[in-house]
């Protein structure tokens, strides 16, 4: 199917039908997908953009001067050009490529942060952050001396932000905070917490695994200062993401990685850097991944982000109401802003058997703490099972979802 062949109106049959996987079975029952939290599925046009690359044009990039490597450099630049204007970005010098969301963090913690800090300095980080947005700042810590100060989170699932203002202060220099929660699906209010935190000097990093697919990002207008992509969660490959980051940030910042592409000149007494966004791209890249991250984001585009966030959005809706409906049943985070995530609990049955007999009945769920161990703790529980919903959903699979936790509970208690 041609990818111009979608229609304005979104037409959710349609939609599913750029998406192969969803034709097969999982123990005879039709595939239920509602783990896209943890990764979407891949429409047929980054499939065929990963076997083009592969068929046609494969080659190493920058500076082979033969007709496949140029081909190669241009499709990998093009989608430079595609996330920079995916999120407003100001130049596409601010667009560096990485494995993901962790690399990304990692990156600003081993470069920015340890050439910043010192001992008494303190990062801000919130109870809702995943592990990759916890673990490089602790480490960062034990290394310069910093300290780490945590916002806290309230029964519906939200930032205190009152608590917020109050750790914020001269001795705070980072600001690190996930945009969309992975576990509760809440969206939080980061406008005015990178407001905040640069009235008083502070830089801020956003966390955007979650939100960067259902919600518009515009680094320009937020005025974040570090921004973190992974093209799986966008319907693009794994091994693939983004930071983004604000020039002058990036050009005082030293190198993360060392060795091919990052260099200007080498000698044995002294080398000189590469210009971004070469600096921070070390060794020849994941070239496939990214050419295919560019349909992802076509594909996205086409269909059109609000379309789409209004489908998740009745979803989440009819979920959440028939969540409700079932006895024993508790919803884990109730914000007013939210993306497509239903998290919840049943009384006396573990999340890990939930998981195990909807599965049974062909319904991919994630069940656990979704690398989000603090924040378990801070609701008392392991885990939950957690649904979460993209384009290609329908209320007719949640209802399959609902009559498989109807058939599991009664098996377990």
């Amino acid at each position: 199917m041609s990818a111009t062949a979608l229609h304005i109106a979104f037409d959710v049959d349609q939609v599913r039908r750029h998406f192969p996987i969803l034709k097969r079975e999982v123990k005879g029952k039709p595939l239920v997908y509602f783990d896209n939290a943890a990764t979407t599925q891949k429409p047929v046009e980054v499939i065929d953009a990963l076997s083009s690359y592969y068929q046609y044009f494969n080659a190493n990039i920058h500076r082979g001067i033969h007709s496949l490597a140029e081909e190669a450099t241009a499709a990998y630049e093009a989608t430079r050009d595609t996330v920079q204007q995916f999120i407003n970005a100001k130049q596409r010098e601010e667009i560096i490529f990485t494995r993901g969301v962790t690399e990304s963090i990692n990156l600003v913690a081993y470069t920015w942060a340890r050439t910043n800090l010192k001992a008494g300095d303190e990062i801000i980080i919130s109870g809702m952050e995943h592990h990759s947005n916890i673990v490089p700042w602790q480490l960062i810590t034990e290394m310069t001396g910093a300290k780490l100060k945590v916002i806290p989170v309230d029964d519906n699932g939200e930032l205190m932000m009152d608590e917020f203002h109050k750790l914020l202060s001269e001795k705070v220099k980072l600001v690190s905070v996930v945009h969309a929660s992975n576990s509760l699906g809440t969206i939080n209010p980061v406008k005015e917490m990178i407001d905040a935190a640069h009235k008083i000097g502070a830089i801020v990093m956003l966390d955007g695994a979650q939100s960067t697919v259902h919600l518009d990002i515009d680094v320009e207008e937020l005025d974040c200062d570090f921004f973190a992509i992974s093209s799986h969660k966008v319907y693009g490959p794994t091994g693939i993401g983004v930071l983004y980051g604000k020039r002058a940030l990036l050009e005082a910042m030293p190198p993360f990685m060392g060795g091919g592409e990052m260099i200007k000149d080498v000698t044995f007494e002294k080398t000189t850097w590469n210009e971004l966004p070469y600096k921070f791209e070390a060794g020849t890249p994941n070239i496939a991944d990214t050419v295919a991250l560019k349909a992802a984001i076509d594909f996205v585009q086409r269909i059109g982000k609000k379309q789409i966030r209004l489908h998740e959005e009745e979803l989440l809706r009819y979920a959440t109401k028939e969540l409700q409906n079932i006895d024993g049943i508790r919803l884990i985070g109730q914000a007013k802003q939210k993306v497509s995530v239903a998290s919840f609990v049943v009384e006396g049955v573990h999340p890990q058997d939930l998981g195990i007999l909807l599965d049974n009945q062909g319904v991919a769920v994630r069940t656990g703490h979704h690398c989000t161990q603090p924040l378990m703790n801070r609701f008392g529980i392991p885990g939950t099972t957690r649904a979460s919903f993209a384009m290609y959903n329908t209320k007719d699979e949640i209802d399959v979802m609902i009559a498989g936790l109807h058939k599991a509970i009664k098996l377990l208690r």
